[in-house]
């Protein structure tokens, strides 16, 4: 070493030590909170939809009940209206279907329907009388294979 020299008594170039992962950078701290506010939406909308439809799933499992027990009786077709009827209070509250009866009740039914199927009239017709009527008009398996249509179209 040159005393007389003074970039002899330079250090070399020391490069920092690199940082740690934490603290995180402000970008990822607001990464972070996006990601958990979609997260708690997503969540709140799934139990949102659950909740808006565990009238649908308790109607599923009356229907396959009912299936079960399926009997050409008035007994039987009344329970299945009233399956109907509590599945329509809750899917459309507004229209108060469960105070409708006779053709009313059946205009309701195949007017909320769905349309991308073919609803036969006279089922729905005999589905509803059959329930009143001492002799049953039609077979359980018709009035069910309706119900389940019905049904499967209502889901929101």
């Amino acid at each position: 070493m040159n005393p007389q020299d003074p970039l002899s008594q330079l250090r070399d170039i020391h490069l920092p030590e690199p940082g740690g992962f934490w603290p995180p950078a402000p970008g990822w701290w607001v990464l972070a909170l996006l990601a958990t506010a979609l997260l708690a939406t997503l969540i709140w909308l799934a139990i949102r939809r659950r909740r808006r439809n565990r009238w649908f799933r308790a109607a599923g499992a009356q229907l396959a009940g009912l299936e079960r027990s399926a009997a050409q009786e008035p007994w039987w077709f009344m329970q299945l209206n009233t399956l109907l009827k509590q599945a329509a209070r809750e899917r459309y509250p507004e229209s108060h279907p469960e105070a409708l009866t006779g053709d009313a009740w059946v205009e309701f039914l195949l007017a909320t329907a769905p349309k991308h199927r073919i609803a036969s009239r006279p089922v729905v017709e005999a589905l509803v009388e059959s329930a009143w009527r001492p002799s049953v008009s039609t077979e359980p398996a018709q009035a069910l294979a309706f119900a389940r249509q019905w049904l499967g179209g209502q889901k929101c």
